[in-house]
């Protein structure tokens, strides 16, 4: 078969390797849809991620597709099933697990190769995370419960409620999910972004309100007008670098909560005004990856018709377009997320 193999920094290649075949409790899905994500950017920039993939290495994660092999002792799942195979799976017996902290499990077991024409799934993967597609749900749109999942992880974890004033810093695929969350959760959002496009999906996606700017001061003031000066219940950080982060901060009223979203790279330290945070009573909070639970809710989510699935697939690209792609989403390219279809 053909998949993309990363073999380091910036260096994808399409290559032909051998059709995995199904070990007992695994089963083996024909690709429908990859879809690009911002992890997989960083991990194409970088040319590995410590904890997912080290090269060289089949390459990829969120994926869609149709079972056609089952092994050994598998009985949920049978040739012709269409399934969405989540990346990941933890254990369910470290301390972490049991005390329903699944996302930080000692031993959550990834999994990569969706950028190719079949996919090996792991048992545990099998047993805990892979749910089957309802008939009306496109495979790519299906594609989504992964990315899907973290930003109703993040949303949830900010202990919303209804009514509340929500500012999301950044327009990227996750910033767009989660106001989009937001908005159908009844919240007031605040999209908070640089670009024409993201505006413009942050508008379509339920935004009430546009900030967009290159200064972050003039963020944070524009964001406060909005509400008075008081400031945001909730602020959720969905950019990765620490300046946005002490924005976010800058944003939220007295007794508000910031979320830490976006992941910034290893080493980086912020500085913030512990007199605000302290006399202000504000909580903050931090929220990686997902749960096999969240991910039924993310499926269930797109399957009702409510989340505006096809918004955010905004290209279509064969597996051998896979390195253009990436140029392009270096390039900061408008696209939101294309699938790939092998």
């Amino acid at each position: 078969m053909r998949a993309a193999v990363l073999h380091g920094r910036e260096d994808i290649r399409i290559e032909s390797v051998p059709i995995p075949q199904a070990d007992p409790g695994e089963i083996i899905v024909q690709v429908g849809a990859a879809l690009t994500c911002g992890t997989d950017l960083k991990v194409f920039r970088r040319g590995y991620h410590a904890r997912m993939i080290v090269p060289p290495a089949l390459f990829g994660h969120e994926l869609a597709g149709t079972v056609v092999e089952a092994g050994k002792g598998v009985e949920d799942f049978a040739p012709g099933d269409r399934v969405v195979a989540l990346n990941s799976a933890p254990c369910g017996n470290c301390y972490f697990c049991k005390r329903d902290q699944e996302n930080l499990c000692d031993d959550l077991l990834f999994n990569n190769g969706a950028y190719a024409e079949y996919i090996r799934i792991p048992s545990r993967i099998v047993a805990k995370n892979t749910l089957r597609i309802p008939d009306h749900v496109p495979l790519e749109h299906a594609a989504l419960t992964e990315p899907l999942a973290c930003a109703v992880h993040g949303f949830e974890d900010s202990r919303p409620r209804r009514g509340d004033t929500v500012a999301v810093i950044g327009g990227g695929p996750l910033g767009l999910m989660i106001l989009h969350v937001a908005a159908l959760a009844g919240c007031e959002v605040i999209a908070i972004v640089r670009h024409d496009g993201q505006a413009e999906a942050a508008k379509q996606l339920g935004a009430a309100h546009i900030v967009q700017t290159r200064s972050i001061r003039q963020a944070i003031q524009m964001t406060r007008a909005l509400t008075h000066d008081r400031g945001v219940d909730i602020a959720i950080e969905a950019v990765g670098v620490p300046e946005a982060w002490q924005e976010a901060v800058e944003l939220v009223r007295k007794g508000g909560t910031v979320n830490f979203f976006g992941g910034c790279a290893v080493g980086t330290h912020v500085s913030l005004d512990t007199n605000r945070l302290h006399y202000n009573d504000i909580t903050l909070r931090a929220t990686f990856h997902h749960t096999p639970a969240i991910c039924r809710q993310a499926l269930d989510l797109i399957a009702s018709g409510r989340f505006q699935a096809g918004a955010f697939i905004t290209g279509r690209a064969h597996l051998y377009e896979l390195n253009r792609v990436f140029e392009k989403l270096m390039n900061r390219s408008h696209e939101i997320k294309t699938a790939i279809v092998p």
